[in-house]
């Protein structure tokens, strides 16, 4: 269900950044399966009342407070290594978040500059975006999590601002569409509008700051955005 705030006082939007997982590609259940197998060797839940405070976060972050919630006998970096070995497998399954690519190719059509800012390292991002490289090379720009000019990740503001200067834009002209309220959190300290994509299982009162709320794509008008006519 959509919600909404007023955004009739806002500086016409010229540029969107998408988060990537979540919001364009539906990987998050890929990750959560990962790291349950994981957890599960140890006799340890991985479930949305760890996640929840995960989700969006920079790889690292999550990872320690996965260690540190579920008592785990690993290091965050031992974590992540034997997480990617089932993720690295699972990504080649990793669908398209529904309506994504329509949305995000009709803002193409509109000449609408466009940026991903994922907090996935380069690596894993090639990894997983391969099944769609046809329409996720349409974006004109691509900040990753280990990005030289990201020092902190989400929900830091600087993996917004670094996109915004890639597109060569400021960022009260940037709606950025994220799925996790850290991400929509480093938005808003960026000076940008955000559409909240929630995962159903998220609280949506997290989402307060949010110029839109919605449930998926098909909700969304770009008109209604503030984007310019086609």
């Amino acid at each position: 269900m959509l919600e909404s705030a007023s955004m009739t006082s806002a500086p016409p939007v010229r540029c969107a950044i998408f988060d990537l997982d979540g919001v364009l590609l539906d990987t998050e259940p890929l990750y959560t399966e990962a790291v349950a197998g994981v957890a599960a060797r140890f006799g340890k839940v991985y479930d949305w009342s760890v996640k929840a405070e995960c989700i969006g976060r920079g790889t690292l972050e999550a990872a320690s407070i996965i260690v540190t919630a579920l008592a785990l006998p690993l290091t965050p970096v031992e974590l992540i290594r034997e997480r990617d070995l089932t993720l690295l497998r699972l990504f080649a399954t990793a669908r398209a978040m529904p309506g994504a690519e329509v949305f995000t190719r009709a803002l193409g059509r509109r000449g609408v500059p466009m940026a991903i800012a994922t907090s996935t390292e380069a690596r894993l991002y090639e990894t997983k975006a391969a099944p769609h490289r046809a329409w996720l090379s349409t974006f004109d720009a691509l900040v990753c999590g280990d990005d030289p000019r990201v020092a902190r990740p989400k929900p830091a503001p600087d993996i917004f601002l670094a996109a915004a200067a890639s597109l060569g834009a400021e960022p009260a002209e940037c709606i950025v569409f994220e799925d996790s309220p850290f991400g929509m959190a480093g938005a808003l300290a960026a000076g940008m509008r955000v559409v909240a994509l929630p995962d159903p299982a998220m609280d949506r009162a997290r989402y307060a700051g949010a110029q839109v709320i919605a449930a998926g794509f098909s909700e969304l008008a770009l008109d209604a955005l503030g984007f310019p006519p086609a």
